[in-house]
């Protein structure tokens, strides 16, 4: 991002800029200032008479001339002002600060595509939904589909939504002609995007929203089995809803959906009574099969139960898992092992649980992850080691699970392989690459959204993880963070895009952005 006066933009749609209210005084100035010119070829001074009769033909000039006709007067030239616009900078946040008339302006150089996109209520919390248009996707213009709950002022006007994201064409690229070959490009149309959207009305307000999980292989299920949501609300209930029907709606047109399947859900869990929660995460089914489904989902009072499902139906399980002391505020199933999961909390605390474990006491656990509550947390699916952690300080850090010792008489303190100190503000929301286990992306309350890469050694010997200053007082910018998405309020939750290399989309106060930038 880089900054510019507010100034600048106040020319109120004229198509050049407005002269300065000096140049008038400039131009009668140098018309006084003309006096009298030496004649070049020294021709002899006038006579009285000839003074005379060209005093009469100045004045005949004067009255228009003897046929009539006027006169143009030249007027000298104005001047042009050598002084430069003043140059774009790079904002970097902690570095600078936004002067009174200053706006952030996006560098569209460093964005392959970006978009911004506005919506009724806020959606502080969505889910990217797999689609039939293929993986690897770098043709543009992109498709992208999102389910979203909303946050709306009362709890009856609240949706489940299916957002269908199009026209999502390549950024223009102010000034650069270099790839333009005098064509028209259609991947490179100067458009807006299209929103368009089926929602379903929601009983309260939505904490948390996540997609039934669908194997890389597989694609949309058929229009008549179910592709499953669930919502955390904030009445304290987490409802299970079939979307397929949304999804065929704004792809066929015509398609009407059988309201007795989408409006209302297909299973409520009540296990949780009217306590709510943010914690919620699928297990990977390895198919489309819904027998196979888990479901977790975790409450402000420290307990985490268990959904599964059988022919009949889902099924909640009675007994929670209870090894946190504070609010359970994120979950996330292992990639690598069906009967694992690992969980956060506002005690300070990342858990490894294992489902077959008697007495639903977690084994393992780094009791204090964070200094303060731990927000988020991501295991990476590539390498299912290595697990990411956000905290309430804005701390991000790694850690290489391996390392983590199992609980006894002695509680060793673990420490991460990398920690990093950047964001000011709450993390709200971070996730591993779906493909490059050493990327990943994060959000925090200051209104910013990163971009990293562990694989990015330090140019020194150090490998602390600390954010160092400079003698200046300026903190340095570390090697890991590739890009710096800014220009969204109050940022809450961030996701790849599994089908299209590089697409991040994030959702805040002010609506949803779509963008891919060169740096991934």
């Amino acid at each position: 991002m880089s900054k510019r006066s507010a100034a600048d933009d106040q020319t109120e749609g004229q198509a050049y800029t407005k002269v300065s209210g000096n140049a008038a005084r400039r131009d009668d100035a140098a018309i006084d200032e003309m006096g009298e010119f030496e004649d070049a070829w020294e021709d002899e001074i006038e006579s009285d008479g000839e003074a005379a009769d060209a005093d009469a033909d100045a004045d005949a000039d004067a009255d228009g001339g003897a046929d009539g006709m006027d006169v143009d007067k030249v007027m000298p030239a104005i001047e042009e002002s050598e002084e430069k616009p003043p140059e774009a900078q790079a904002f970097i946040p902690g570095t600078h600060v936004l002067g009174k008339d200053e706006v952030l302006e996006p560098d569209d150089t460093v964005y392959i595509m970006r978009h911004s996109m506005n919506v009724s209520w806020p959606c502080l919390s969505f889910d990217v939904l797999r689609d039939n248009l293929g993986n690897e996707r770098q043709r543009y213009p992109a498709v992208a589909y999102i389910v979203a709950g909303t946050q709306a002022d009362k709890a009856s006007k609240n949706e489940l939504s299916v957002y269908k994201m199009s026209s999502l064409y390549r950024t223009q690229k102010r000034g650069d002609d270099s790839d333009s070959d005098g064509e028209d490009n259609e991947d490179d149309l100067d458009e807006d995007p299209v929103l368009e959207y089926r929602s379903v009305p929601h009983d309260g307000g939505v904490n948390r929203v996540r997609a039934q999980p669908l194997p890389p292989s597989s694609g949309l299920p058929l229009v008549s089995q179910p592709y499953y949501a669930a919502t955390w609300a904030e009445t304290g209930k987490v409802h299970i809803w079939d979307i397929r029907p949304l999804i065929e709606s704004l792809d066929t047109p015509g398609y009407s959906s059988d309201k007795a399947r989408t409006g209302k859900p297909t299973f409520t869990i009540n296990s949780h009574g009217y306590t709510e929660g943010f914690a919620m995460d699928w297990a990977s089914s390895g198919g489309a099969n819904p027998s196979a489904l888990r479901l977790l989902t975790g409450d402000i009072h420290s307990k985490i139960y268990l959904t599964t499902t059988t022919p009949s139906g889902f099924n909640p399980l009675s007994q929670p898992f209870t090894s946190h002391t504070s609010s359970v505020e994120d979950i996330q199933w292992s990639p690598s092992e069906p009967t694992v999961f690992a969980s956060c909390s506002a005690d300070c605390s990342v858990q490894i649980w294992d489902v077959r474990t008697r007495g639903r006491q977690s084994a393992t656990g780094i009791d204090h992850a964070h200094e303060s509550d731990v927000n988020v947390i991501s295991w990476n699916r590539s390498t299912a080691y290595l697990m990411l952690s956000g905290g309430d300080e804005g701390g991000i850090k790694v850690w290489d699970l391996r390392s983590v010792k199992k609980r006894g008489p002695s509680v060793e303190v673990s420490s991460p392989v990398a920690a990093f100190a950047w964001h000011s503000a709450p993390i709200t929301s971070i996730e591993w690459h779906p493909t490059d286990d050493s990327v990943f992306v994060a959000s925090g309350a200051d209104d910013q959204v990163t971009l990293w890469d562990l694989g990015v050694e330090q140019d020194d010997e150090e490998t602390g993880a600390t954010m160092n200053v400079t003698p200046d007082g300026d903190r340095e910018v570390p090697p890991q963070l590739l890009f710096i998405h800014q220009g969204q309020k109050d940022v809450k939750e961030v996701h790849w895009h599994p089908q299209i290399p590089g697409t991040v989309i994030s959702t805040a106060l002010d609506g949803f952005n779509i963008f891919k930038t060169i740096s991934v």
